[in-house]
């Protein structure tokens, strides 16, 4: 290569490099005019907004374009989206006689919620969650990924009953949230506006990405009864039950392909609900308990990841209603929405029970009655005497079987050999035809009674009503009562002594000890008193001690109210020698076999051939 071709090489990166550096000059000075311009645009787009006035809003022009367009380090690509990145935390809130809920102008999102006329179990005001302790963000692609959570909104119009935030991309192109607080409502509703985004969101999305989580404190005095009814509960569309992650679990995870219409973050008796309007498509949720000992005192901290549908359009609407307020059955079925499902009261017969039966006669009795302990005891005793008839039968079956022993003794003794099982049976079932007794006729009727109980045992923990309620020595009927706190805790026990839970175990002990009388005599029998008597009590004292005191004494009024039920059909209803006359009378009247008789009698017949064939 000569002399004049590398000089000609120089001189043309020469001319490169000043025609590159010339070009860089004038795209920086178009970006700060095209900033300087937006900024104007927007501002005069916020010119009428009553809580801004229009001189601050000037006076902020120059400033705000300035620091878009010379951000040099900014992650952001556009330049109003630099500058919101930057804007400092401001706060508004929204309040009705119900709830108070603080919005943050970052992300604008909900910051905390105050539920009104409820306090925590340490006489706090109650937080459904505090400020830091929740992230509410969409999630999308425009030329990068972007979360609405990390950009500051500004403040377009305020009013007593709403809020409304934008996020601008350029003069024409912004999302705009505006939240809504009707009097008398635990309901939020939040009407999401992309307007121009079809300019930045690519066409090939059909939905975008939204991210709730929450932290939520422990209100209760029980952290195990609190953690044993929280979860997160979801609705399909057009279904009329809900779905769960689980109650009395560390932590869950579920991942959900179908269409929500709701979702809660659900505690012992508060909940954060999420509603789409136009459904999510799908989702994964998850929640994970803190330990008792938390400093911050949090119980739970749940996380939804769902997505929103999307359309490309000039303007895009996606609605959401939020509920922050109390587990209270009727509050909850007044919105219409099937969120009065997150009470766990039980699957379908037992829920059933206390849906129509139990809840119904519960808020009967407390428009006349503000004391619940008496009203629990009204409850019991009204239960006791709905189902005396099956208490009645279950005891009169379980007399006949008793006036019958000495005839079932002596076919006992008539047949002692292992080989005369079957003849035995036989003659013991022909017996039992004769004089008409079932051998189930005692077992049926307590079966009945078993879903009243079950459906008790689900209703008294997650009872709204009995939330902070005082009766006797115990504080709080939802939780458990304490007489005395230990220094130490014993499994399965805990670190207290609960008084209705002694009483309950003692009335057990004292009502086996009435009937072991009517047991019958033997080896296995004694094995069953020693069930009956000692062990059944000590292993409701040692569960009993943790359960909601009201649960506790509904079983203690239980079994003091069936003890006296025994008491009067023994003396008044009962008469043995009369029983067993009217056995005598049935069994010596003509009987046809019946065909389980029948059957007996070929079987044992089949048997003694074959003991036949074989000797």
């Amino acid at each position: 290569m000569n002399r004049n071709s590398i000089i000609g090489f120089v001189l043309i990166g020469v001319i490169l490099i000043g025609f590159s550096w010339y070009n860089t000059k004038i795209f920086n000075e178009q970006e700060r005019e095209r900033a300087l311009q937006d900024s104007i645009v927007k501002a005069e787009a916020l010119r009428d907004a009553p809580i801004v006035s229009a001189d601050s809003i000037k006076g902020n022009i120059e400033e705000r374009a300035g620091l878009a367009s010379t951000e040099k380090g900014s992650l952001y690509k556009d330049s109003l989206l630099a500058e919101a990145s930057a804007i400092e935390e401001s706060l508004n809130a929204l309040e009705n006689n119900l709830i108070k809920v603080e919005f943050s102008n970052i992300g604008a999102q909900p910051k905390s919620a105050l539920v009104k006329n409820y306090y925590t179990y340490d006489s706090l005001d109650l937080m459904l969650f505090r400020a830091g302790d929740s992230r509410f963000s969409l999630n999308f692609y425009t030329n990068q990924q972007l979360s609405t959570q990390e950009f500051g909104f500004d403040l377009i119009s305020k009013n007593d009953s709403s809020l409304s935030y934008r996020l601008y991309f350029d003069s024409l192109s912004y999302i705009q949230y505006t939240y809504t607080l009707p009097k008398d409502s635990y309901m939020i509703d939040l009407d999401v506006k992309l307007v121009g985004m079809n300019k930045h969101i690519p066409r090939n999305l059909t939905y975008l990405d939204l991210d709730w989580r929450i932290d939520m404190p422990r209100q209760e005095k029980g952290y195990d009864n609190e953690k044993n009814y929280s979860t997160i509960v979801y609705k399909f569309p057009n279904s009329k039950s809900v779905e769960d992650l689980g109650l009395r679990k560390d932590e869950a995870t579920e991942e959900v392909r179908t269409k929500i219409n709701w979702f809660a973050f659900q505690q012992q008796f508060f909940s954060a609900i999420l509603v789409a309007g136009d459904n999510f498509n799908s989702g994964n949720l998850k929640y994970s308990f803190y330990q008792e000992n938390d400093p911050d005192r949090k119980l739970m901290a749940c996380s939804a990841s769902m997505q929103v549908p999307y359309s490309e359009a000039q303007e895009v609407n996606i609605p959401f209603k939020f509920y922050y307020g109390p587990n209270h059955f009727k509050t909850l079925k007044s919105y219409d929405m099937g969120f009065e499902k997150i009470v766990p009261l039980g699957g379908w017969l037992i829920g059933w029970i206390n849906r129509y039966i139990i809840i119904l006669v519960f808020d009967s009795l407390g428009k006349y009655i503000s004391n619940y302990g008496i009203i629990i005891l009204l409850l019991t005793i009204l239960i006791k005497l709905v189902i005396s008839p099956l208490t009645l039968k279950s005891y009169l079956s379980s007399a006949k079987m008793r006036v019958l022993k000495p005839e079932i003794d002596k076919i006992n003794a008539k047949y002692p050999k292992s080989e005369d099982a079957m003849k035995k049976q036989q003659e013991t079932m022909a017996l039992y035809s004769k004089t008409g007794v079932s051998m189930f006729g005692g077992c049926l009727p307590m079966l009945l009674q078993f879903p009243i109980l079950f459906a008790m045992f689900r209703f008294f923990p997650s009872s709204f009503e009995l939330r902070q309620e005082r009766f006797l020595w115990a504080e709080d009927l939802s939780a458990f009562d304490s007489i005395f706190d230990l220094p130490f805790t014993i499994p399965l026990f805990g670190d207290h002594v609960s008084l209705f839970a002694i009483l309950m175990a003692l009335s057990m002990y004292f009502y086996s000890r009435m009937n072991i009388d009517q047991m019958s005599a033997g080896p296995q029998m004694a094995g069953m008193k020693f069930m009956s008597l000692y062990f059944m009590p000590l292993f409701l004292l040692v569960l009993g001690n943790n359960f909601s005191s009201g649960l506790s004494y509904y079983y203690l009024l239980s079994n003091l109210i069936t003890m006296g039920q025994t008491w009067i059909i023994r003396r008044y209803f009962v008469d043995e020698k009369k029983i067993y006359a009217k056995l005598q009378e049935r069994a010596a009247a003509p009987k046809k076999k019946s065909k389980f008789q029948e059957r007996l009698d070929a079987a044992y017949k089949a048997q003694q051939q074959q003991m036949k064939n074989r000797k």
